[in-house]
This record gives structure tokens, C-alpha cells and sequence, in this order.
């Protein structure tokens, strides 16, 4: 029994390693607005948060960061309710450090505003919908028919639409190629150890 349990710790340790690093590879933070940030959408541009939503398929172990001078802005979690009417008091969640991180740990839909009325009124407001059909839930009028502009305070950089999603979908590619690369490995210790542990035939007697 003593020779059996190094191999099984062994194991137990390689899919322990697996899983951690499957739950890291497949956790994604982004950044909202991308080049536009956390801000008043500006008038060529006033559905860019709608817009946002509905390019990122956004999972269980995402992270949305809000990026904002801390000094003239914040964000809020809401409700449904205080979202459409861009009622500011009493939010679910405040942050106003300027560098806001929300982590996503389960599916339901979720509404920030920013923390000033007048902003929120200028569109300057975020629904996602996550595990729960996203493209269904969010206005199909978000979609642009070509790339739009996002402007920045540096001025207007031409961004195609759906930069980022190219790559968020190469990095998983990749990540799940490591993934089988590891689970080959181990599949094929496992099956070394198994062979180590058979018994020898014993000897024909005569």
C-alpha cells in the first residue's frame, strides 16, 4: 500500500494543477468602452456601451474594469428599474477610485451607471447578461452596420468594431491547446504508473 500512494498523490497533484490552471485560463478582464474608457458617450457615438455589451460574450470568472478620472466620475451597480430611469440613490455597489474592478461570479444580468445623474442620462450606462443568451436580451439596434470611431482624448482613432473579440477567441484557441497538451501528459503518466504497478507473470512450472 506504502508504493501505491506516491503514484496517486502524484496524481492528485497534477489534476489539482489542471483545474487551477483551466479556471485561470479561461478568466478574461475587460477593460469597458475599450479605447473610450468609462465616460459620457460622445455624440458620434452615443450607444457605445450597448455596443460594447454586445461584442463581448462575457462568462463566470470575468472581470469588467471601469477606467475613469476619479476626481469627475464613478460607477454603480443598480437595479433594472433605477437603470432605465437612471435613478442614482441607493446603488447595489460604489466605486469611485478611478481604476474600478468588477468580478463576474454568477449569471443573471447585471446594470451599472455612473455615479452622476447627468451622466447616466447621456447614456453613460452598461447592461451585460451573462449565461443567459446575451444577443437576446440586449437591443439588437446596438450592432453597427460598419466599424465605427471611438474617440478618445487623444482624438479619433478608427477602430473596427470587433477588435478585441479576435483575439479574446485566439487566446482561447490557444488555451484550450495547452489544455490538451496537459491532459495528454497526464493520461499518458497515468497509464506509465499503471503499468509499473502490474504484477509480473509468474513462471510456468513444469
Amino acid at each position: 500500500m506504502a508504493n501505491l500512494s506516491s503514484p496517486n498523490r502524484i496524481l492528485a497533484f497534477l489534476f489539482l494543477t489542471l483545474v487551477q490552471i483551466q479556471s485561470k485560463v479561461f478568466c478574461y478582464q475587460y477593460k469597458v468602452g475599450d479605447l473610450d474608457a468609462w465616460g459620457i458617450p460622445t455624440s458620434t457615438n452615443p450607444q457605445v456601451y450597448k455596443k460594447w455589451s454586445t461584442y463581448h460574450n462575457l462568462t463566470i470568472g470575468d472581470s469588467l474594469l471601469f477606467l475613469y478620472p476619479p476626481s469627475q466620475d464613478s460607477v454603480i451597480q443598480v437595479t433594472e428599474e433605477s437603470y432605465k430611469k437612471c435613478n442614482i440613490k441607493d446603488p447595489i455597489l460604489y466605486m469611485n477610485n478611478g481604476n474600478s474592478l468588477f468580478n463576474i461570479t454568477s449569471k443573471g444580468q447585471f446594470y451599472f451607471t455612473s455615479g452622476v445623474a447627468v451622466h447616466c442620462q447621456k447614456n453613460q450606462k452598461l447592461h451585460i447578461a451573462v449565461g443567459e443568451g446575451i444577443t437576446e436580451n440586449l437591443d439588437a439596434a446596438a450592432a453597427p452596420a460598419s466599424a465605427p470611431s471611438y474617440p478618445t482624448v487623444f482624438g479619433n482613432i478608427p477602430v473596427a468594431a470587433s477588435t478585441s473579440t479576435p483575439t479574446s477567441t485566439s487566446s482561447r484557441l490557444t488555451s484550450t491547446f495547452q489544455l490538451l497538451i496537459i491532459g495528454f501528459l497526464i493520461s499518458a503518466l497515468f497509464s506509465t504508473l499503471c503499468d509499473a504497478k502490474m504484477p509480473l507473470p509468474l513462471p510456468l512450472q513444469a
